[in-house]
């Protein structure tokens, strides 16, 4: 039939419909080439419609146009998930030759593909992440459309065998990952977190950035701030009970007056941070640990230490004066220059100590000698 071709492609099936008395759904070009828009007719083309069967060129009496053997250019269609895509052999097969879509289709039956009802071949993936694949293999360029997510279309891409494809996704989605966000948590943002969290909850801290915030007077008892960074923050009053602050940054810190029973500070940097008035005597005789801790030029004035466990701890240009170290581990300890006037060092173990200009004026307790410090 010769007909005029105007309007849409809708149009152009209504009228073949009725000149042909069929439901046509599809028109294709003389070689094959699925028409999927009426601007690419050029006058006097030859046109196929079908009411969806696959397209068959009359020369080859009746065989399916993908059957014809010794081309690798010729048109098939593809049912990945139940949508179907038209392409060409070429394009699964030249530019990733070594991928599975191309020894799919490389070869006749070389993987005995199997059709569905309408001839086209049956894969069973995802066709949203199928599609920016098929698009890379016709023109080398990633395009990913809105809303779809790029880690599917990596995993489709791992899957056949594209290669090249995975290095560009690989890059697309670091580049599409927020930028670390380092900045403090302020003293609002955790006080909500406190709130939300239940109080028989451990709360983990560990690693957060905390530089500068106030959080004095909170209730922060058995949290795990381990290797925070707290440096110049304000914890004046506040109750670290048990709480974990093994090698977390303390430097310049305010904790005068807090309440820090059984707290764990080993190897924690407080130095330069003022402990004035701090309890760290447990009644239950939970001792604090601030074994190797860095303490140089804190000021602990007045703190209740009782028992404490300062073992190889530098406490070097350190104030203590008037504070309770009854039966403190000292051993170990760099004391140099460290002013220990007015302290109660009753049964403290200081072997091996280093007192080099140490001030012991006013000692609550006489050092004796027995107590091996250098």
């Amino acid at each position: 039939q010769v007909v005029a071709v105007y309007g849409t492609l809708s149009d152009l099936l209504s009228v073949a419909s009725s000149k042909l008395g069929i439901k046509a759904t599809s028109v294709y070009n003389g070689k094959g080439g699925l028409i999927d828009d009426i601007a690419l007719i050029r006058d006097d083309d030859v046109l196929f419609v079908c009411e969806g069967e696959p397209f068959i060129d009359p020369q080859t009496d009746g065989r399916p146009h993908e059957e014809l053997t010794g081309s690798h250019t010729d048109w098939l269609t593809l049912n990945v998930g139940g949508r179907y895509f038209t392409t060409t052999r070429s394009t699964l097969v030249n530019k990733e030759p070594d991928s599975m879509l191309a020894h799919m289709f490389k070869d006749k039956d070389a993987w005995g593909n199997k059709q569905d009802h309408r001839g086209a071949f049956l894969i069973d993936r995802s066709p949203e992440y199928f599609e920016p694949i098929l698009n890379y293999l016709r023109h080398g360029q990633l395009i990913v459309n809105d809303g779809i997510n790029l880690l599917g279309v990596l995993e489709e891409a791992r899957f056949f065998g594209i290669d090249s494809l995975i290095e560009h996704l690989e890059i697309a989605i670091k580049n599409s990952q927020p930028a670390e966000d380092h900045s403090p948590i302020s003293r609002k943002e955790f006080v909500r977190f406190l709130l939300a969290t239940p109080t028989k909850s451990e709360l983990r801290c560990q690693g957060l950035n905390f530089s500068g915030a106030d959080l004095s007077r909170l209730d922060l008892r058995y949290i795990n701030f381990k290797m925070a960074n707290l440096s110049r923050c304000n914890l004046a009053h506040a109750n670290l009970c048990c709480a974990n602050l093994e090698r977390a940054d303390l430097s310049g810190s305010v904790l005068d007056c807090a309440n820090l029973q059984g707290v764990k500070m080993l190897c924690s940097n407080a130095e330069g941070a003022s402990l004035k008035g701090c309890n760290f005597e447990d009644p239950s005789g939970l001792k604090a640990n601030l074994e190797g801790a860095n303490l140089k030029g804190v000021d602990m004035e007045g703190s209740q230490m009782t028992g404490i466990n300062l073992r190889v701890a530098t406490l070097k240009n350190a104030k203590l004066k008037n504070c309770n170290l009854r039966g403190a581990t000292l051993a170990g300890t760099d004391l140099e220059n460290c002013d220990l006037s007015g302290c109660d060092l009753q049964e403290a173990n200081l072997r091996g100590s280093n007192v080099k200009g140490a001030i012991f004026e006013e000692m609550l307790t006489p050092l004796h000698m027995s107590q091996s410090v250098r």
